[in-house]
């Protein structure tokens, strides 16, 4: 594959993946907004800074100097970025088609909430913010660098601030079953939890 093709490649992974998660979002937040459960309480919590701090960045830091962190990698790396990218994304939108009008951008509990266990829910608690993760690690592999060098690591201390907070808020709403769940299925890392009973078992 020539260098030509590979950044068309890019170009096309990065668009069609970031397209299709932000008309998802779009979407729910539409059909939610005439449809979703009342809100009963909510958690507020502080990513717009950080997010305004990358979105500045991103538009006022001129293109040579994000290339001086472009990392170069071989093709191959930059292949199964895009792999990484394309099974993140589906799992992300088929986490977000799951959890329906039960979703919203702070951590909330709304009339009659239901505890998803199943689905994308039965791989990690956090099924969006896992595929999220992986799409963030994806797009810097298949971009080799650059740009989206910064967004990765400000995503990854938001991700920690938002689930601390919704991890209280759902075993004060579940305090039977929540803990039951965080034993058995892991936060974020999907197979997390049966490789450290494997270590312990070994041990």
């Amino acid at each position: 594959m020539t260098q030509q093709q590979l950044n068309l490649l890019t170009v096309v992974g990065l668009a069609a993946c970031w397209g299709a998660f932000v008309l998802t979002w779009l979407a729910g937040a539409i059909y939610n907004q005439s449809r979703a459960p009342a809100t009963e309480q909510t958690r507020t919590w502080f990513p717009r800074t950080g997010w305004v701090i990358v979105g500045v960045a991103w538009v006022v830091v001129p293109r040579a100097a994000w290339n001086s962190l472009a990392l170069h990698p071989p093709a191959w790396i930059r292949i199964l970025g895009l792999a990484i990218l394309l099974a993140a994304t589906a799992f992300t939108l088929w986490a977000r088609l799951t959890l329906g009008t039960m979703w919203s951008g702070a951590p909330t509990v709304k009339q009659l909430h239901q505890l998803r266990t199943s689905g994308p829910y039965g791989v990690t608690r956090h099924p969006i913010y896992t595929g999220m993760l992986g799409m963030m690690l994806g797009s810097l592999l298949l971009a080799g660098g650059g740009r989206w060098i910064v967004p990765f690591p400000v995503f990854l201390v938001l991700l920690e601030i938002k689930i601390r907070v919704e991890e209280r808020l759902m075993l004060a709403e579940f305090p039977d079953d929540y803990p039951r769940y965080r034993q058995r299925v892991p936060q974020l890392i999907p197979g997390l939890r049966l490789v450290s009973r494997r270590s312990a078992a070994s041990g």
